[in-house]
């Protein structure tokens, strides 16, 4: 259900639609694949060299959806297919509005300035000389595109965090593209992740492309990564190795630049120990480890 509320702009054709999108920097843009004049696929590139961060959902007649594909492939956040249940469609624009708010919400720490804060901010409660030092780390990571692996108990601020690092990188203008690997079904997580073929398992209809290949150039945040299925793992391993994959049941092999921020609040060295997760991926991961001290520890968060 929709819980947010909205200022509609509507557009007769693509140009007119770039000419809001430059004058009005909307948050999400809804266009149909096939328009007068210039294609839904045109304006899309044109939209995404306005503002990479623009989230764009695209709407496609039945026996379209390969344009759709191309469409994913060049940045759209989604595609629905017409007709389409008004439910789906409100829970597609509600997922979208709440990635884009997590986007343009800075996020601060305690004890910077705070002259211009304003409500779409987000901080970073702690004054101890633990969370002092995490800051500093994390201004000193930011700028370059090292995997990081934050660690801590629910709860703690690891996503802040991922999102503080995200706004101060040299990719703060691309896609903070936020998965929780425990929230997605682990049968569904591979696909999510890398996308799959038409076939490639019961229910795969069509081609769908996954979220590393829709955050090109952006920063996946990967959270409770302790709970992604070893099969998964490894498939991941390889991304962190060569920057290449397949979709479920493709033999394309896929280039992809993200930079990765994972997260967990188990203990990684004792799934190691119960062959729960790979300690290879482990080393990939764990180039910079943050640990995020929980509330009821003295010397944590005040």
């Amino acid at each position: 259900m929709l819980e947010n509320s909205f200022s509609i702009l509507t557009a007769q054709n693509g140009e007119e639609a770039l000419r809001l999108v430059r004058e009005r920097s909307p948050d999400l843009v809804l266009m149909d694949i096939k328009m007068p004049g210039l294609s839904g696929i045109e304006i899309l590139q044109e939209i995404k060299q306005i503002d990479p961060k623009t989230l764009v959902v695209m709407m496609t007649a039945y026996g379209t959806t390969e344009t759709a594909i191309e469409a994913m492939k060049q940045g759209a956040f989604d595609y629905i297919i017409k007709p389409f249940p008004i439910p789906q469609m409100k829970e597609l624009v509600d997922k979208a509005i709440s990635l884009r708010k997590l986007m343009k919400a800075e996020v601060t720490y305690q004890g910077e300035d705070e002259r211009g804060a304003g409500e779409k901010e987000e901080r970073i409660i702690g004054a101890s000389q633990k969370m002092q030092d995490i800051y500093k780390l994390v201004g000193q990571i930011s700028r370059s595109d090292i995997t990081v692996l934050l660690r801590g108990e629910s709860g703690t601020g690891k996503e802040l965090l991922a999102r503080a690092i995200y706004h101060h990188s040299l990719r703060s203008n691309q896609t903070f593209l936020p998965i929780n690997c425990a929230a997605i079904p682990d049968t569904l997580l591979e696909s999510e992740l890398f996308g799959h073929e038409k076939g490639s398992f019961t229910g795969a209809i069509s081609r769908r492309i996954g979220k590393l290949e829709q955050c090109q150039g952006g920063t996946v945040f990967l959270d409770e990564i302790g709970d992604m299925s070893l099969p998964t793992q490894a498939k991941l391993l390889r991304v962190l190795q060569d920057r290449s994959f397949e979709r479920l049941g493709g033999m394309e092999t896929i280039k992809v630049d993200v930079r990765f921020i994972v997260a967990t609040n188990k203990d990684l060295e004792v799934a190691i120990s119960g062959g729960q997760f790979r300690e290879d991926l482990y080393y990939r991961l764990n180039v910079v480890s943050i640990t995020v001290p929980p509330l009821r520890i003295e010397g944590g968060h005040p």
